[in-house]
Parts: structure tokens; sequence; C-alpha cells
């Protein structure tokens, strides 16, 4: 049974400066290359005419930073491919959606995205995924798991980018 997570973080900047970013080649070069995953590549970005923009990436664990259980359900290194697309900005808001899939493994996760000001100068990042592994008994626990790995990623991300948009890259 898909379990589903509420999430959000908090970036110094404005929605407009946070979607300059998520729209930025360069940004996700360097986001990528700090990432903690053993490669990571950008494989695609696309910016529309009206400010929408749609990334995707690719994520690779070595075998041996799988927790165990996960390794007993996986062979090899994990393969994490994320779409992320991003609506322009409209009345100091951007919603957008992302999803993830594990080649070769029964688990997805899915999520509805949003940036909303917040104080004033900041902007929130909210995020609700459904994260979903279809193993038979043990399903659950991945999934939980997975959930706070993405809460940590999360962190991660919003660190990144708070000093990206501090150094006004």
């Amino acid at each position: 049974m898909p379990r589903s997570f509420d999430m959000s973080v908090d970036y110094e900047g404005s929605v407009e400066q946070v979607h300059r970013a998520f729209s930025d080649e360069q940004y996700w070069l360097a986001r990528l290359a700090e990432a903690s995953a053993a490669q990571s590549t950008l494989d695609s970005i696309e910016v529309d005419g009206d400010g929408g923009v749609a990334v995707a990436t690719t994520l690779v664990l070595p075998r041996e930073f799988l927790p165990a259980l996960a390794a007993q359900f996986h062979s090899g290194d994990m393969r994490i491919e994320r779409r992320e697309a991003w609506s322009p900005v409209k009345d100091g808001r951007a919603s957008g959606t992302v999803d993830c899939a594990i080649t070769g493994a029964p688990a997805t996760m899915t999520g509805a995205t949003s940036l909303t000001p917040v104080n004033s100068s900041g902007t929130r990042m909210g995020l609700r995924a459904t994260v979903e592994v279809r193993i038979p008994l043990v399903g659950g626990k991945l999934e939980s798991f997975i959930g706070s790995q993405l809460s940590n990623l999360l962190i991660e991300e919003q660190r990144f980018t708070t000093t990206w948009l501090a150094q006004g890259a």
C-alpha cells in the first residue's frame, strides 16, 4: 500500500529567485556535482517560452550504500531516474510535479510541489509525495525508509539552493 509524505523546506529568496535557479542549467550541474550519489547526471533541461521548466536527472547509488533490506531486493547499484517540472511563476507562486523511478525495481515516487511566499522575502517549497514499493511483506518498511531519505534529500537541496542564491549565481 503506497505511503504519502508531506514535507516542506524554506528558502532565503523570493519565489522568482528560486524558480530562476530551477530553470538554470548551471544550477543543476553544480547541484548534481555536490549530490551524495556516486554518479549523477543532468539528462535534460527544457525551459519553455512561458517560463515553465522540465528537468530530468539520474542518480546512481552504489550497492554498498544501500540499506541491507533494499540490497536484498536489488542487485547491483541503484539507478534513480528523476523527472521534475515547474509551472511558470504566476501571482507570486509556482507549482510542479516530481516523479522518480528505480530502474529494475518495483518502486516509484510521485509528488506535487509548490513554491509559495513566506515571511517578507522567503519561499516555502511544499512537497506531497507518494511512495510505492510493490514487494510483499517488506514494501511498507522500504516506503518508510525512502520517505525518510526523501526528507534528508530535501534538506540537502535546500542548503545548496540557499547558498546558490546567496552567492548571486
